[in-house]
Protein backbone atom coordinates (compact mmCIF):
# COMPACT_ATOMS: atom_id res chain seq x y z
CA UNK A 1 0.00 0.00 0.00
CA UNK A 2 1.33 3.40 -0.95
CA UNK A 3 -0.50 5.41 1.70
CA UNK A 4 1.50 5.02 4.91
CA UNK A 5 -0.59 7.58 6.84
CA UNK A 6 -3.21 4.96 7.54
CA UNK A 7 -0.60 2.96 9.47
CA UNK A 8 0.35 5.78 11.81
CA UNK A 9 0.00 4.86 15.46
CA UNK A 10 0.75 1.18 14.91
CA UNK A 11 3.68 -0.56 16.59
CA UNK A 12 4.73 -2.43 13.46
CA UNK A 13 5.96 -0.88 10.21
CA UNK A 14 3.61 -0.55 7.25
CA UNK A 15 5.48 -3.28 5.32
CA UNK A 16 4.78 -5.91 7.98
CA UNK A 17 1.11 -4.99 8.32
CA UNK A 18 0.58 -4.90 4.57
CA UNK A 19 2.40 -8.22 4.10
CA UNK A 20 0.29 -9.95 6.75
CA UNK A 21 -2.99 -8.65 5.33
CA UNK A 22 -1.88 -9.46 1.78
CA UNK A 23 -1.05 -13.04 2.81
CA UNK A 24 -4.44 -13.51 4.43
CA UNK A 25 -6.46 -12.22 1.50
CA UNK A 26 -4.47 -13.73 -1.35
CA UNK A 27 -3.81 -17.23 0.00
CA UNK A 28 -6.04 -19.66 1.93
CA UNK A 29 -4.21 -19.10 5.22
CA UNK A 30 -5.58 -18.75 8.74
CA UNK A 31 -4.56 -16.01 11.14
CA UNK A 32 -2.48 -18.56 13.04
CA UNK A 33 -0.70 -19.61 9.83
CA UNK A 34 0.25 -16.00 9.20
CA UNK A 35 1.42 -15.69 12.80
CA UNK A 36 3.74 -18.67 12.20
CA UNK A 37 5.00 -17.30 8.86
CA UNK A 38 5.89 -14.01 10.48
CA UNK A 39 7.50 -15.82 13.42
CA UNK A 40 9.75 -17.61 10.91
CA UNK A 41 10.96 -14.13 9.92
CA UNK A 42 11.53 -13.28 13.62
CA UNK A 43 8.46 -11.03 13.81
CA UNK A 44 6.42 -11.72 16.93
CA UNK A 45 2.76 -10.95 16.24
CA UNK A 46 -0.30 -12.63 17.72
CA UNK A 47 -3.01 -14.02 15.47
CA UNK A 48 -5.46 -11.57 17.09
CA UNK A 49 -3.33 -8.67 15.89
CA UNK A 50 -3.37 -10.11 12.37
CA UNK A 51 -7.15 -10.48 12.62
CA UNK A 52 -7.53 -6.85 13.67
CA UNK A 53 -5.30 -5.70 10.80
CA UNK A 54 -7.37 -7.72 8.34
CA UNK A 55 -10.58 -6.20 9.66
CA UNK A 56 -9.22 -2.68 9.41
CA UNK A 57 -7.26 -2.84 6.14
CA UNK A 58 -8.82 -5.88 4.43
CA UNK A 59 -11.32 -4.11 2.17
CA UNK A 60 -8.63 -1.90 0.68
CA UNK A 61 -6.42 -4.89 -0.06
CA UNK A 62 -9.27 -6.95 -1.53
CA UNK A 63 -10.17 -4.12 -3.87
CA UNK A 64 -6.56 -3.82 -5.04
CA UNK A 65 -6.23 -7.58 -5.56
CA UNK A 66 -9.46 -7.64 -7.61
CA UNK A 67 -8.25 -4.75 -9.78
CA UNK A 68 -4.90 -6.41 -10.44
CA UNK A 69 -6.45 -9.83 -11.04
CA UNK A 70 -6.93 -9.11 -14.71
CA UNK A 71 -9.83 -9.35 -17.05
CA UNK A 72 -12.30 -12.19 -16.78
CA UNK A 73 -13.25 -14.36 -19.72
CA UNK A 74 -16.10 -13.65 -22.13
CA UNK A 75 -17.97 -16.88 -21.33
CA UNK A 76 -19.54 -17.34 -17.91
CA UNK A 77 -20.83 -20.64 -16.54
CA UNK A 78 -23.68 -20.25 -14.02
CA UNK A 79 -24.98 -22.93 -11.70
CA UNK A 80 -26.85 -23.37 -8.44
CA UNK A 81 -26.25 -25.97 -5.75
CA UNK A 82 -28.55 -27.13 -2.95
CA UNK A 83 -27.06 -26.62 0.52
CA UNK A 84 -28.46 -26.89 4.03
CA UNK A 85 -27.77 -24.19 6.58
CA UNK A 86 -29.00 -25.04 10.08
CA UNK A 87 -31.27 -27.67 8.54
CA UNK A 88 -32.91 -25.20 6.12
CA UNK A 89 -32.54 -25.71 2.37
CA UNK A 90 -30.79 -22.84 0.55
CA UNK A 91 -29.37 -22.39 -2.93
CA UNK A 92 -25.77 -21.41 -3.58
CA UNK A 93 -25.65 -19.57 -6.90
CA UNK A 94 -22.19 -19.37 -8.44
CA UNK A 95 -20.54 -18.07 -11.59
CA UNK A 96 -17.24 -19.17 -13.12
CA UNK A 97 -15.53 -17.89 -16.27
CA UNK A 98 -14.04 -20.07 -19.03
CA UNK A 99 -10.65 -20.16 -17.28
CA UNK A 100 -12.16 -21.58 -14.09
CA UNK A 101 -11.85 -18.33 -12.13
CA UNK A 102 -14.73 -17.88 -9.70
CA UNK A 103 -16.55 -14.66 -10.46
CA UNK A 104 -19.08 -14.49 -7.63
CA UNK A 105 -21.38 -16.49 -5.36
CA UNK A 106 -24.69 -15.76 -3.67
CA UNK A 107 -26.73 -17.77 -1.14
CA UNK A 108 -30.52 -17.40 -1.36
CA UNK A 109 -33.58 -19.22 -0.07
CA UNK A 110 -35.38 -19.21 -3.41
CA UNK A 111 -34.69 -20.52 -6.87
CA UNK A 112 -36.99 -18.41 -9.04
CA UNK A 113 -36.77 -15.52 -11.51
CA UNK A 114 -36.35 -12.97 -8.74
CA UNK A 115 -33.45 -14.90 -7.21
CA UNK A 116 -31.79 -15.28 -10.62
CA UNK A 117 -32.28 -11.56 -11.29
CA UNK A 118 -30.62 -10.66 -7.96
CA UNK A 119 -27.70 -12.91 -8.83
CA UNK A 120 -27.32 -11.38 -12.31
CA UNK A 121 -27.47 -7.85 -10.88
CA UNK A 122 -24.78 -8.73 -8.35
CA UNK A 123 -22.61 -10.23 -11.10
CA UNK A 124 -22.98 -7.26 -13.41
CA UNK A 125 -22.40 -4.74 -10.63
CA UNK A 126 -19.23 -6.47 -9.47
CA UNK A 127 -17.71 -6.94 -12.94
CA UNK A 128 -18.64 -3.65 -14.63
CA UNK A 129 -19.18 -5.55 -17.90
CA UNK A 130 -21.41 -8.27 -19.27
CA UNK A 131 -20.13 -11.46 -20.94
CA UNK A 132 -20.57 -12.37 -24.58
CA UNK A 133 -22.05 -15.75 -23.66
CA UNK A 134 -23.48 -17.44 -20.58
CA UNK A 135 -23.86 -21.19 -20.15
CA UNK A 136 -26.45 -22.49 -17.68
CA UNK A 137 -28.48 -25.56 -16.93
CA UNK A 138 -32.08 -25.68 -18.16
CA UNK A 139 -33.58 -23.81 -15.21
CA UNK A 140 -36.15 -21.39 -16.68
CA UNK A 141 -35.29 -18.71 -14.13
CA UNK A 142 -31.97 -18.08 -15.89
CA UNK A 143 -33.66 -17.45 -19.25
CA UNK A 144 -36.24 -15.09 -17.76
CA UNK A 145 -33.66 -13.05 -15.83
CA UNK A 146 -31.24 -12.98 -18.77
CA UNK A 147 -33.94 -11.74 -21.11
CA UNK A 148 -34.63 -8.88 -18.69
CA UNK A 149 -31.09 -7.86 -17.68
CA UNK A 150 -28.76 -9.04 -20.47
CA UNK A 151 -30.78 -9.18 -23.69
CA UNK A 152 -27.75 -8.95 -26.00
CA UNK A 153 -25.84 -11.79 -24.32
CA UNK A 154 -25.88 -15.20 -26.01
CA UNK A 155 -27.34 -17.98 -23.83
CA UNK A 156 -26.79 -21.70 -24.15
CA UNK A 157 -28.03 -24.52 -21.95
CA UNK A 158 -26.45 -27.87 -21.30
Amino acid sequence: MKNTNMYSGYRYPAQIISHAVWLYHLFPLSFRDIEELLAARVITVSYETVRNWCLKFGNRYCNQIKKSRGKLGDTWFLDEVFIKINGVLHYLWRAVDQDGDEIDILVQKRRNKGAASRFFKKLLKGQQASPLKIVTDKLRSYSAAKRELMPSTEHSTQ
